[in-house]
């Protein structure tokens, strides 16, 4: 049984889109998390002095308020949003992941998720601890991926303010408000100094969330240079370890493609034969270029099954 569930996250992981990977990943450390809790609490003799061991194993992959120990362990900006410990809190994350996450995958396309779900997350991380010196004297830390999902709701609200959600009781309801009412709980939580830093980094990923979407309605992806790092250390270490590189690669188009065709083009009629083949060629770059364009903005997700083929066929030839 086991292994056959083990079978299926691996298949779902693999061949899901990425907002499916980030709620695997999610739940999958909770589990992991959880299972060394009870390794260390039961070896421990379930006393407290062992639940305070798993307390600074958890400090080691959380955000810490104190700064010389977040660049001493540069890992935790990333290790943190992804952790929990409650289960309730995971749930919560993930279920909102999946609820509004699918709404903005619908609308900006699925290889924006990444980079909206880390950049906002960093932007959470950024103001706690910009933030903390001020509210915890004796040394906070934080985990959890809170200000990314909070980045999402919000990204979701400004993409499609007037998008009707059914609420339990209540019914349908816009999906603006349902994002004012997110927000004041968290201005709320900080007035009554409730998790503060956890709600100033719920605004810092709301906020940035806002703007991510606000730049690409303006023209300005910031979901490209992540991408393409994200890319440049997957493609490193697949070859690094003997892999084969993701996906078909990008075949770049000549920009003095148009200039050789005009000149083709003027050439004798001696030559009809010849520029017949050019013409072939012109047009096959036209297609090219056509598909690229709609990678750039629209991602490579959004191209039917006919246009990934003649992508591929295409880098085949430039290899």
């Amino acid at each position: 049984m086991f292994e056959s569930i083990w079978k299926d996250i691996k298949n779902a992981f693999r061949h899901g889109d990425m907002l499916t990977r980030l709620m695997l990943a999610n739940g999958m450390l909770l589990v992991a998390g959880n299972v060394v809790k009870l390794f260390m609490v039961g070896c421990g003799g379930f006393q407290n002095g062992a639940h305070e061991r798993f307390i600074k194993f958890m400090k080691f992959f959380s955000l810490s308020s104190d700064l010389l120990f977040d660049l001493t362990h540069p890992w935790v900006i990333f290790t943190s949003m992804f952790l929990h410990e409650n289960i309730w809190h995971a749930l919560f994350n993930i279920l909102f992941l999946m609820w509004f996450g699918r709404i903005v995958a619908d609308l900006i396309g699925n290889r924006r998720i990444l980079p909206l779900y880390l950049i906002t997350g960093l932007a959470g991380a950024f103001l706690y601890i910009a933030t903390a010196h001020w509210i915890y004297q004796g040394g906070g830390y934080a985990y959890g991926a809170s200000a990314a999902v909070m980045g999402i709701v919000v990204a979701a609200g400004t993409l499609a303010p007037d998008y009707l959600i059914r609420v339990i009781i209540i019914g349908d309801v816009r999906l603006k408000y349902i994002v004012i009412f997110f927000l004041l709980m968290d201005v709320i939580g900080l007035a009554n100094m409730s998790n503060t830093g956890g709600h100033i980094a719920h605004l810092g990923g709301a906020a940035m969330g806002f703007f991510f979407i606000r730049q690409l309605q303006e023209g300005h992806d910031w979901a490209v240079p992540v991408n393409h790092l994200i890319d440049s250390i997957t493609d490193f270490f697949m070859r690094l370890f003997g892999g084969k590189a993701p996906g078909p690669k990008v075949a770049y188009r000549d920009p003095d493609m148009k200039k050789k065709a005009k000149a083709q083009s003027t050439r004798g009629k001696g030559r009809q034969q010849g520029k017949g083949n050019s013409s072939s060629d012109v047009s096959h770059q036209e297609q090219l270029d056509a598909i690229l364009d709609k990678i750039k903005h629209s991602g490579y997700d959004s191209l039917t099954a006919e246009e990934k083929e003649f992508l591929f066929n295409a880098s085949k030839k430039h290899e």
